[in-house]
């Protein structure tokens, strides 16, 4: 019960409120939710670089993990150390790219009872500050019911995630890739943007907005990031 009550106080809550804050100064749920979406991800931002810098360091460090397991293919504990070892030299956590995840999960879960909750009109649990509307036109732009299933959305979600996952992919030959990262990356770029579009068309339209939008702001930060690291043109 106790971390339930803290999840509320501490995630829904605000989260509801901020939604019901922001749509009573701009009446369109769905600008309301793009708006949210990108201030949280802005809270987010240097968790989330941090753990772009971390999966790119680790993509660019594949080949010779590859070679490690290559050369103690016959030795697990000898390949954990070698790889460890790798991991120590280039000065990479490979668990520092999970963070994010594990903070966004609880916070995807409450943005789904918020718009639920929101969409159908059920305010409960507002602070004292926070005008409550009478009700919330679910209609993003006059256009689309966001309370209700959207394919649309669902897989433009679907179709943001591969992209994200394409930038991802290492610069590296099929090659010299073994089995198992081979088969990982094609889960990663291709299965799990699938099933986000299974899930995601079964689900209120504001979720898949959500996630579209965070998705393309993710892009956009991976896009910045890679940029950044290119070196520059000399200047004649």
């Amino acid at each position: 019960m106790f971390l339930v009550s803290l999840y509320n106080e501490i995630i829904y809550r605000p989260l509801l409120n901020l939604l019901v804050y922001f749509y009573h100064y701009i009446p369109d749920i769905g600008v309301v939710i793009v708006l949210l979406t990108i201030l949280i991800r802005l809270l987010m931002a240097p968790s989330f670089h941090k753990s772009l810098k971390s999966q790119k360091a680790m993509t660019e460090l594949q080949p010779k993990l590859n070679e490690v397991k290559e050369k103690y293919k016959d030795d697990k504990e000898g390949q954990a150390r070698a790889m460890m070892q790798l991991y120590k030299d280039h000065q990479i956590n490979p668990l520092s790219s999970c963070l994010p995840l594990l903070v966004q999960f609880p916070i995807l879960i409450a943005l789904y009872q918020v718009f639920s909750k929101a969409l159908n009109n059920h305010l409960t649990g507002l602070y004292a500050f926070v005008p409550k509307p009478e009700t919330i036109n679910p209609f993003f732009l006059h256009l689309m019911d966001l309370s209700k299933p959207s394919i649309v959305l669902g897989v433009l979600a679907g179709l943001a995630q591969f992209w994200q996952s394409k930038m991802m992919l290492p610069k590296t030959s099929a090659a010299s890739q073994d089995a198992t990262t081979k088969a990982i990356q094609m889960q990663t770029t291709y299965f799990l943007p699938i099933v986000s579009v299974v899930i995601a068309i079964k689900l209120p339209a504001g979720l898949p907005l959500y996630w579209l939008v965070t998705t393309l702001f993710a892009v956009g930060q991976q896009y910045w990031l890679v940029k950044r690291q290119q070196p520059q043109a000399p200047r004649s």
